[in-house]
């Protein structure tokens, strides 16, 4: 995947946005070109979004209490853990602890193989499985919800039970939830090539690429720089994994120093926002409903489940 696709991903649909009209990155005159501007909702920072989470899970927990049926919520990592790492990290402290988070994907695995759920499920008779499986999710008959991809086709999921239960309960309507999240994340397929060919996005790369370089770390692009740690940690293996970890957070300081020396997060949220905002005559509404969903989340999660430590 290339660096610009991973920005797509990652960068301004964490943010609120201006509607406007602008350029392209290749048209400096209509970079200056004035903009009627109104405030659209922002969409969750990534704490808020473990909260909304964790309190899908004790609602789903609670629900499945009902049912007669015991339930773990997964909280195997902590919040400063549970933090997304995205295409442009400059958070320098996060990346001297945890380096690119190849540790925190490591102990995630380990949860995640021994999730308590799977084995308690699997210890329980063939009909009080059945009915397990029904009050998660409702089984088989559950109802089978469907969202379009923007120009990818569309996405389906299966929802009833204790799951459907506690997403009605945070975002009010789990279909319009899904429909709208699968479209306003999806949007980035729509403009990744012209966002990778932006001339300012490349120049901020580009002069974080030659801070890089003075710091001993010769990479183009971010993705660069971690594809290579990655390599160097499955070539020294297990054995070495001190060594490799070592390596891992030098690289990863270097990388979120420079992309703050040049303001590289700054100038990738702009640019992708003006992108985006392209695209608000057509997905504008969906766009606002999911950030509107997100955040009616948050405020009912709160009075759920504290903040993860």
């Amino acid at each position: 995947m290339s660096w610009c696709a991973v920005v797509a991903m990652a960068a301004t649909t964490a943010t609120g946005c201006t509607d406007g009209t602008g350029g392209d990155g290749n048209d400096e005159g209509r970079d200056r070109t004035q903009r009627t501007t109104r405030t659209h909702p922002a969409a969750l920072t990534w704490q808020q979004e473990v909260r909304v989470a964790d309190a899908l899970q004790r609602l789903t927990k609670q629900c499945m209490g009902r049912h007669g049926f015991a339930y773990w919520e997964d909280l195997g990592l902590t919040l400063l853990e549970s933090r997304p790492v995205r295409f442009v990290q400059d958070d320098v402290a996060w990346a001297r602890t945890y380096g690119y988070g190849s540790r925190i994907e490591a102990k995630s695995a380990r949860v995640r193989e021994s999730n308590p759920n799977g084995a308690y499920r699997q210890g329980l008779s063939y009909s009080r499985r059945a009915a397990f499986d029904v009050a998660l999710d409702g089984g088989d008959s559950a109802r089978m919800l469907t969202a379009s991809l923007p120009g990818r086709g569309e996405i389906r999921k299966r929802i009833g039970g204790c799951t459907q239960e506690a997403e009605r309960t945070l975002y009010g309507d789990p279909a319009e939830w899904f429909r709208t999240s699968k479209t306003a994340l999806g949007l980035s397929s729509l403009y990744g090539k012209q966002l990778m060919e932006d001339r300012r996005l490349s120049a901020a790369v580009q002069a974080w690429s030659h801070c890089m370089k003075k710091a001993g770390q010769p990479y183009e692009d971010p993705q660069a720089a971690r594809d290579a740690v990655r390599a160097e940690t499955g070539r020294l293996g297990p054995a070495h994994s001190d060594d490799a970890f070592t390596g891992e957070r030098a690289t990863a300081v270097a990388d979120a120093t420079c992309a703050r020396r040049v303001s590289l997060r700054a100038v990738a949220t702009e640019r992708e926002t003006r992108y985006l905002d392209r695209l608000r005559d057509r997905y504008g509404e969906d766009i606002d409903a999911y950030r509107h969903f997100g955040r009616r989340a948050y405020e009912r999660a709160v009075h759920i489940v504290p903040e993860r430590d």
